[in-house]
């Protein structure tokens, strides 16, 4: 890609999404949010394949679309109230069409199918920024909305994303497709809390980035694209393969890793609020994406290849290491003891 037209693209994908967080007028919001996507599409399409190009146009549609009704519920609500302050969504109609738009901005379900498709047909880097950054925007305006939506609806979205993003992952090969399904099963939990503790959702936001882009990273070094290719990985980066199953335990939220501290503190507020079936029914559905991750974990740390003749290895060559990459992984297993203190941030 020309040098000039990378440094305006990262530009824009860097300052698209903070002007959206910045602003408290809608119209200046939109055009973050636009910025955002007009940013990311050449760099979903920039391989010049059919798949690419696919995955670049079904993306640019649906976020154009979503944009679309972000305008509409923004415009409806200035009509009704007379003002264009995020903050003041206070009439029903436009509150509930902004919340389906910033859905399928999301990539929530049931307005996610989407996203699994886009994620396979880009780079492991790309699709990194599309399931961490490009959902920092419409978080931060669910968040600046919070008081106006509907906290039974929330909650309907969000276990249909849980039950969604485990079931979904349950039949994939392709990690992309599992990371993909993974991001919606966590987009479950932070939609849950949201309307309760807008900070707690944050957290979990935090360490859902940390986790996931630690993945990511783990899976582009090591050059694996699906599950039959993870057997052969420990060739490559013995330890790195090792510490990979700690990063998807931690993706599964089990103790004592760092990716319990959030689903433990989303279970403690919903009890509080006598949530109890809520609770229960995302702790269930939670194992179906558990199923997943230790399927994973199981090829490419348990499992020993085949020795057959008809097997085919891959090369063997010097990889690109990271030197933050074990900082990132010190992260997403290790911050659950912090959670006094980030209590008490929060």
């Amino acid at each position: 890609m020309n040098p000039h037209a990378n440094m305006a693209i990262t530009t824009s994908l860097i300052m698209g999404p903070l002007l959206t967080i910045s602003s408290n007028h809608w119209i200046t919001a939109w055009i973050g949010l636009e910025i955002s996507t007009l940013a990311m599409t050449p760099l979903i399409a920039k391989q010049h394949h059919p798949r690419a190009i696919e995955a670049a146009t079904k993306y640019f549609l649906t976020q154009a679309a979503a944009s679309t009704l972000i305008l509409a519920s923004s415009t409806a609500n200035a009509w009704k109230t007379g003002q264009w302050d995020i903050t003041q969504m206070s009439f029903l109609p436009p509150s509930c069409l902004l919340t389906t738009a910033l859905m399928i901005k999301l990539g929530a379900a049931p307005f996610h199918f989407w996203l699994p498709e886009v994620l396979q047909g880009t780079t492991m880097t790309t699709a990194m920024i599309l399931t961490t950054w490009q959902k920092l925007a419409p978080l931060s305006l669910l968040s600046m909305t919070s008081q106006s939506l509907n906290t039974p609806l929330m909650t309907f979205l969000g276990l249909t994303s849980i039950i969604i993003g485990g079931w979904g992952g349950l039949n994939q090969t392709q990690l992309r497709k599992i990371m993909a399904f993974s991001s919606i099963a966590h987009l479950g939990w932070m939609i849950t809390i949201l309307t309760l503790s807008t900070k707690l959702m944050m957290l979990t936001f935090l360490t859902y980035v940390i986790m996931t882009s630690t993945m990511f990273m783990t899976i582009k070094i090591l050059e694996t694209n699906k599950i039959s290719t993870m057997m052969m990985s420990w060739t490559k980066l013995p330890t790195l393969n090792a510490t990979m199953m700690l990063i998807l335990m931690s993706l599964a939220g089990l103790p004592p890793l760092t990716g319990f501290m959030p689903k433990w503190l989303i279970m403690q507020e919903l009890s509080k609020q006598h949530m109890y079936f809520t609770t229960t029914m995302m702790v269930i559905m939670s194992m179906l994406s558990l199923f997943f991750y230790l399927r994973i974990s199981y090829q490419a740390t348990i499992t020993l290849p085949p020795n057959t003749i008809t097997y085919s290895q891959q090369w063997r060559h010097k990889p690109d290491q990271k030197y933050y990459l074990a900082l990132m992984i010190t992260l997403s297993t290790t911050l659950l003891p912090t959670t006094p203190t980030l209590l008490t941030i929060i």
